[in-house]
């Protein structure tokens, strides 16, 4: 008993000399000390290699030009834009009402945009710019031409404009994302005079940028200069300059930011990729092109019969190793398509069946059909009635397509396929095979830049096999009613998107053609460019959307910088 009473004072004491040690500690405890973060500020330039060379700023005279379509990106602004997901959004136009028949769309200009000599950007400027877009004598694509023609547009004062279609479509806001042009300095000049005015080499836009200076030598240009606009009416942008240098190769380009000539690439292709992964202070970005990569097969044709059976179609997708494909001809720079609309936007339905590379059970899905080795051998296929599995692909002439093709050819001969093989130049292939509908089977990209909405209308529906571009004959009435039911749903998004989703199952469930991969766009930024953000991009000038986010130089507030050193 004695034992237990002295071990009781034994711990009474430790335990006293435990808390007097806590209250020691706690008393010398540190004030929490608050670390606050560096924010942007403004100044710096940032210097960008490009591939190409200068032609025209006009937002409208750059569509086929990357080069000028990534200036003039910043030097104009149209009435709307649109996010990575595809939605419409304000611009130059702050709000817009559509009428109950869709037939009707009025929208409400911004009345604080000016253009970059002061004047304001107004509703005469959208009808002067909607207007060239009609004439014959400015060089609009057939296309745009045709589809402005019937579209009319007025002034109802200087800061509201009224658009009167002949019929609902719903993808119209899509094709308002073109730069405005100020009708207050081209507005007395003749449509074909403005293709080589002096504006397209001085130009006067409403961006977050306003041109300063060429650089080079006479006539020879080597690169243009921007400045920040400061009374551009959204967020100003930290950068003071953003200055394009053009180059030959994008191996030029990429020895000047070897050698601290640029700080960034407009982008990393192929040939230059594997230095600039393994740049440690060189960020990459990668966002998927609005391109489709596919096979598309002549569903019409009597020379191919089998094209018509869907099994089979569905078999000639799985035979095909698109992954391979992708890391070994394109070195990754792709991601496999499952449909025809683009992932990531809207109108992409998650659901959608996708069609891995499984060789066996196309196999067996060949034999269900009939079609069997002959007994006295071979190695193509035959049913039957002695239809044999051949045709002939055709692929534009250039080394990636070749590649691509010869890589198609070896997997669907494994699975008894005669595949010959045929190269034309892209232009020839289009207007003469695609157009004119006398292929078999052609590998071919279709580019659908410059609009985000995913309207598959030209490319899918019925009335398009003739004169159109559903190069497939794809004559299919389900898919055909959701495409159209679509096009005139304006004001139920939800609606829209359903069909859509229907439209994609239809697809899927017939294919039509086989789709293989979205080709993905690489661009490269010094790790010294903060703020730097790429989403999926519409046109390979969007990846400049978060322009006005860009810095170079931050501070913490209170004047000292993120070491808590004094900033000089």
């Amino acid at each position: 008993m004695d034992l237990i009473k002295k071990l009781r004072w034994q711990f009474l004491i430790i335990l006293l000399a435990l808390i007097v040690i806590a209250a020691i500690l706690w008393g010398q405890q540190a004030e929490p000390v608050v670390v606050e973060s560096p924010e942007p500020t403004g100044g710096g330039v940032y210097k960008e290699g490009v591939v190409g060379s200068l032609k025209r700023l006009n937002p409208l005279l750059a569509r086929y030009n990357p080069v000028d379509q990534d200036v003039t990106s910043l030097l104009f602004t149209g009435l709307v834009q649109y996010d990575s997901k595809g939605y419409p959004q304000p611009d130059l136009a702050n709000s817009w009402g559509i009428s109950r028949n869709g037939e009707v769309y009025n929208f409400s200009l911004r009345t604080d945009a000016v253009w970059h000599d002061g004047q304001p950007v107004t509703s005469e400027d959208v009808v002067f710019t909607v207007s060239l877009l009609k004439e014959e004598e400015f060089p609009t694509p057939q296309d745009v031409e045709l589809f402005w023609k019937d579209i009319e547009v007025e002034a109802m004062d200087e800061h509201t404009l009224q658009f009167r279609l002949p019929e609902p479509f719903a993808p119209f806001l899509s094709y308002l994302n073109f730069g405005i042009l100020p009708a207050h300095i081209l507005g007395d000049i003749s449509p074909d005079e403005i293709v080589d005015a002096d504006f397209n080499l001085d130009p006067i836009g409403s961006g977050p940028y306003q041109f300063d200076r060429f650089l080079g030598e006479g006539d020879q240009i080597s690169g243009v200069v921007l400045k920040k606009f400061e009374d551009y009416y959204q967020d100003q942008a930290f950068l003071d300059e953003f200055v394009f240098v053009y180059f030959d190769s994008y191996q030029e380009a990429w020895e000047a930011y070897e050698n601290g000539e640029i700080l960034g690439i407009g982008r990393i292709p192929e040939g230059i990729l594997t230095p600039a992964m393994d740049a440690p202070d060189f960020n990459l970005y990668t966002s998927r092109l609005p391109e489709i990569s596919l096979v598309l097969l002549n569903l019409d044709n009597p020379e191919v019969p089998f094209f018509q059976e869907v099994d089979l179609r569905q078999a000639m997708l799985r035979g095909i190793n698109r992954q391979w494909m992708v890391d070994h001809v394109l070195e990754g720079q792709a991601v496999i398509a499952d449909g025809p609309i683009f992932p990531k936007t809207w109108a992409y339905y998650e659901g959608i069946t996708q069609y891995n590379y499984e060789p066996e059970e196309a196999l067996e899905t060949l034999r269900g059909l009939g079609y069997t080795i002959p007994a006295e051998g071979g190695e193509v296929r035959v049913n039957e009635e002695d239809v044999r599995l051949e045709f002939t692909l055709l692929y534009p002439d250039d080394p990636r397509h070749e590649a691509l093709a010869e890589a198609i050819q070896e997997d669907w001969l494994t699975l008894g396929f005669d595949v010959n093989l045929e190269a034309h130049p892209y232009q020839e292939l289009r207007a003469e095979y695609l157009e004119n509908r006398v292929y078999e089977a052609v590998l071919i990209d279709f580019n659908l830049s410059h609009n985000p909405d995913p309207d598959p209308y030209p490319f899918w529906h019925q009335t398009q096999t003739t004169g159109g571009q559903n190069y497939s004959m794809w004559d299919d009435r389900q898919a055909s009613e959701y495409i159209e039911q679509a096009r005139i749903t304006f004001d139920n998004p939800d609606e829209r998107a359903r069909l859509y989703r229907n439209f994609q199952v239809r697809f899927v469930d017939q294919m039509p053609a086989l789709p293989l991969f979205y080709p993905m766009y690489t661009y490269g930024v010094s790790e010294d460019v903060k703020g730097v953000r790429i989403g999926p991009v519409f046109k390979p000038s969007d990846r400049l959307k978060t322009v006005t986010d860009w810095y170079i130089f931050s501070e913490v507030p209170g004047g000292q910088s993120p070491s808590g050193t004094p900033l000089e």
